[in-house]
């Protein structure tokens, strides 16, 4: 991770050649898809697409929303979406479409690792980024946050 990097052009130019145009490639694929209202930064060592920090302005570190980010990590290259991980339906109909295009779905719970964009189905992660809307995205935070304080009151 590279958090020393202001600005998605010093983090694209910090990667070493194979890498850059990868992460290129597919950050191209986020922003065209990425519904209206989201914006691009460099935040924690990452491309980030995020939620206007207007949008949800309670969040527990004063940042801005994650929902998509773009990492060249040490072993591998990843594609983040928090949004996948707050839904079990869209996390299970992200996970069909992408094994259906006979892609390896080397992942965690909100992210996918590639070593090579040719690992990557572009169109799937396209289609996932650009189905949510900002304003459902922030309710389904909203509603997983406040599911998650309640359990921590009762336990």
């Amino acid at each position: 991770m590279r958090l020393d990097t202001r600005t998605v052009q010093e983090y694209l130019d910090s990667l070493p050649e194979n890498r850059r145009m990868s992460i290129e490639t597919v950050r191209t694929t986020l922003l065209e898809r990425l519904p209206a209202g989201y914006g691009e930064a460099m935040n924690w060592g990452m491309i980030r697409c995020q939620a206007p920090l207007a949008s949800y302005p309670g969040t527990d570190n004063g940042e801005p929303l994650m929902y998509a980010a773009l990492a060249s990590q040490k072993g591998h290259m990843a594609v983040y979406r928090s949004a996948v991980c707050a839904d079990e339906a869209e996390r299970d109909t992200f996970e069909q479409a992408y094994r259906a295009n006979g892609r390896k779905f080397d992942a965690g719970k909100s992210f996918v690792r590639f070593r090579r964009l040719d690992d990557l189905p572009r169109d799937v992660i396209g289609d996932a980024v650009g189905q949510m809307p900002v304003d459902r995205f922030v309710e389904i935070y909203g509603a997983v946050r406040s599911n998650a304080r309640s359990r921590s009151r009762s336990d």
